[in-house]
């Protein structure tokens, strides 16, 4: 059996819950080293989940020293390119957590190195691995939905703010707050079974409205990252905005980590001539029609699926076995743009072309 040896660098939240699981229960992948800067937290990861690994707290000592074929990056977003590009110019492959980098010209960096180096490059789009995501994927590719002009996707959080006034909630380190932290996941899954356009312009508005706000929460997710008192919050805990592609398509969109609505909502509703539908968590609907009448169809789906598990299998397949990768660096590359535009767009209060 092919083995993949697999060093990790960042030990916090992300890595503990979603790649540690899948990792354990794949004998394929072979974690024989951890890195994380805090000592304490890569020794407690290490024993509870990886037994035997070397331990590191400064990655360039991990990528010289330690005898890996790949690298897994969990750390904050903003050394996300930094150790990429390291670790394909120390000749391996990389898988990395979401979001690509915090700006464009990094991510392409990362790609051109992937590409000189002759190594994998994949970053996390575990939405993209759900059942429901695979099904409609393929009802839109056997054209049963028709052409997909317009769409809405959002992740709105009532009160879920993560790491307040860590790195989370600190531009210079997260590149932003709930558009890159959430938006990653929903637009990259709109834009995935739209058949991935290219974007061609963005336009939106962010707002920070509960940096003084108190620490209450109503999210699970607002559990991830280390909370600072008194530290940074100057990130958006909202952002709402519209993009345009070079078919003519559309998609509203809207991130929050704080707003006053009922419940937390994540979704991607597409609209195309034959058939509209929406994806909310991992339950899908379509609407389409027959005979004159108007029908709703619900899917059966999995809804406790692995996309995180079933993501880093896919990295495992492409590297050990050559297997087409679901991710491209181009992708990743396009995501950072519409980011990237959305923010200027933000602060100039008119529409920014890609």
């Amino acid at each position: 059996m092919k083995t993949l040896k697999i060093g990790v660098v960042g030990c916090g939240g992300i890595q503990q819950w979603a790649h540690a699981p899948y990792y354990k229960k794949d004998p394929r992948a072979q974690i024989t080293a951890c890195c994380d800067i805090l000592p304490d937290r890569v020794k407690k990861v290490r024993d509870e989940n990886y037994p035997g690994a070397e331990i590191y707290t400064d990655y360039r000592e991990m990528l010289a020293k330690a005898g890996i074929d790949a690298v897994d990056i969990c750390t904050p977003n903003y050394l996300h390119s930094e150790i990429a590009i390291a670790a394909f110019e120390a000749g391996k492959h990389v898988f990395c957590e979401k979001p690509d980098a915090i700006d464009a010209d990094k991510a392409a960096a990362m790609r051109d190195a992937a590409a000189k180096a002759g190594k994998v490059l994949m970053v996390m789009r575990n939405n993209r691995f759900t059942d429901a995501a695979r099904y409609l994927r393929q009802f839109v590719a056997d054209g049963k939905a028709g052409d997909i002009y317009c769409g809405r996707c959002g992740w709105q959080r009532r009160r879920g703010i993560p790491g307040r006034g860590g790195w989370f909630t600190t531009k210079a380190q997260s590149g932003g707050g709930p558009l890159i932290d959430l938006g990653v996941h929903m637009i990259d899954l709109a834009v995935w079974l739209m058949g991935n356009p290219t974007p061609v312009a963005v336009s939106g508005q962010t707002y920070n409205k509960f940096a003084s706000d108190n620490a209450q929460s109503d999210s699970i997710n607002s559990n991830y990252g280390d909370s600072v008192a008194d530290g940074t919050f100057d990130v958006e805990d909202l952002a709402m905005g519209f993009i345009r592609f070079d078919n003519g398509a559309v998609l509203q969109i809207e991130f929050s980590w704080a707003s006053n609505i009922a419940v937390e909502n994540r979704f991607v509703e597409l609209r195309g001539t034959k058939a509209g539908f929406t994806v909310r968590d991992s339950q899908m609907e379509i609407y389409t029609e027959d005979h004159g009448s108007l029908l709703n169809i619900v899917p059966p789906a999995n809804q406790k699926d692995d996309g995180h598990g079933r993501n880093l299998k896919n990295f495992l397949d492409v590297v050990l076995d050559g297997a087409e990768p679901c991710f491209l660096p181009q992708q990743g590359v396009d995501m950072i743009k519409i980011l990237q535009a959305f923010y200027e767009s933000a602060a100039l209060c008119r529409e920014v072309q890609l």
